[in-house]
């Protein structure tokens, strides 16, 4: 009865063997686990801007998108016309869990919000400035006749009326 069961365990090995021979292209790779992802909430006031992230991916808010986790921190760009862009920094929190948990990816912040500020008007196209040309000056003005010194015709414009009168 040995014997047989010798001959049964090496023939279930020789036969394990050569079938295992024919999957030679099997890899490890089909038991890793795919990397994970995050979801990532967009929200923006006023909604409807174009966010994207710095790793591509994109939605027009209030939006989800679902990113492979990063090893960095990326960012959110929100645009939305006639309001000024903004940009918000993101951190990815992993926590590589244990035996009774499994391994997490979060985001902070979470949601990823953006308070996106009115485009102020145009500014107006001033036209260089040119230095304005100074005036000729203008002759002194006379001094008040007095009693002692009568007004003289060469100070004034006009006609001394006393001229023909002596």
């Amino acid at each position: 009865m040995r014997r047989v069961i010798a001959i049964a365990l090496a023939g279930a090995s020789l036969l394990g063997a050569t079938s295992l021979g024919g999957c030679s292209s099997m890899s490890w790779d089909m038991f890793k686990s795919a990397p994970p992802t995050v979801q990532v909430r967009l929200e923006s006031n006023p909604p409807g801007a174009d966010a994207t992230t710095s790793l591509g991916a994109g939605c027009k808010t209030p939006c989800s998108v679902s990113i492979p986790a990063p090893d960095a921190p990326f960012t959110v760009a929100f645009a939305l016309p006639k309001y000024q862009p903004v940009s918000v920094p993101v951190n990815v929190i992993k926590n590589p869990g244990d035996l009774t948990t499994s391994a997490t990816v979060t985001t902070d912040p979470s949601p990823v919000f953006a308070e996106l500020q009115p485009a102020g008007p145009p500014k107006p196209v001033r036209k260089p400035h040119r230095p304005r040309k100074p005036k000729p000056a203008a002759a002194a003005p006379a001094a008040a006749p007095t009693a002692a010194a009568p007004a003289t015709a060469a100070g004034s414009p006009f006609p001394d009326p006393n001229a023909g009168k002596r």
